[in-house]
């Protein structure tokens, strides 16, 4: 895994109710997309159909090397350093189901821009990670955080094998995450001035003033070394 919460009035009810939303249709009432009818009205939009990777392609910009698997995405082995959707997403709701293999080390990423790594630096260095690792810890490295910058209020994963559901909404300078129904972490992008440091002083391992991180960006999944699998991923872009 590699790479990386919303301290304000009234942002806990609006996670509440944009991931019910996302959690809304059952297995049988999605149409032949993957979206329900309800989803559909209120925004929602399918960002892998479970049958090609129309809309996904390597951060190096090259198609995967690894094909569709029963319906999910697996970056590993791809030939990049994650997998990204075309398209950049500034304020969103991304909802999505993965499943891990034993000693998992993947992630998430959102905003993640440029796709051209800085000398010297991967391509996680221009993203933000919500991290998705074998463990049972709640740290900086653990299933939920927001990689080495913010701790999850606690490890709600499943154990491996198992799917989890994943929920990440980026508004402005806020980033929430829920895991399997429960919200784990909160980021306020705006608190993070200085390079290498948290807003409480101690050090993470990244030279970026998050409070001038691009707002927009693209979505990515991980390939660390392990395989992970991804579907069920689909976005509501926030209306400003």
């Amino acid at each position: 895994m590699n790479t990386r919460t919303i301290a304000t009035a009234g942002w806990p009810c609006m996670l509440v109710v944009l991931t019910a939303s996302a959690a809304f249709a059952g297995p049988g009432d999605s149409d032949a997309e993957g979206l329900s009818p309800q989803e559909r009205s209120e925004g929602w939009i399918l960002l892998f159909d479970g049958k090609t990777l129309d809309g996904w392609k390597t951060s190096s910009g090259t198609p995967s090397k690894v094909p569709v698997e029963d319906g999910c995405i697996n970056p590993h082995g791809s030939g990049g350093y994650m997998m990204i959707h075309e398209k950049p997403w500034s304020d969103f709701v991304l909802s999505l189901d993965f499943k891990i293999s034993k000693g998992c080390n993947s992630g998430v990423f959102i905003r993640t821009f440029p796709l051209t790594p800085r000398p010297g630096k991967d391509v996680g260095f221009n993203g933000i990670e919500v991290a998705i690792d074998d463990t049972q810890s709640a740290g900086y490295h653990d299933t939920g955080a927001i990689y080495d910058l913010v701790k999850p209020a606690k490890n709600a994963m499943k154990p491996v094998g198992q799917w989890n559901h994943m929920v990440v909404t980026c508004d402005g300078p806020n980033i929430a995450v829920e895991l399997n129904g429960e919200a784990v972490t909160r980021m306020n992008l705006d608190k993070w001035t200085r390079p290498n440091r948290r807003p409480d002083g101690s050090e993470h391992k990244f030279d970026v003033v998050y409070k001038d991180h691009p707002r927009s960006g693209y979505i990515g999944l991980q390939d660390h070394g392990s395989p992970c699998w991804f579907k069920n991923i689909k976005i509501k872009p926030l209306k400003k």
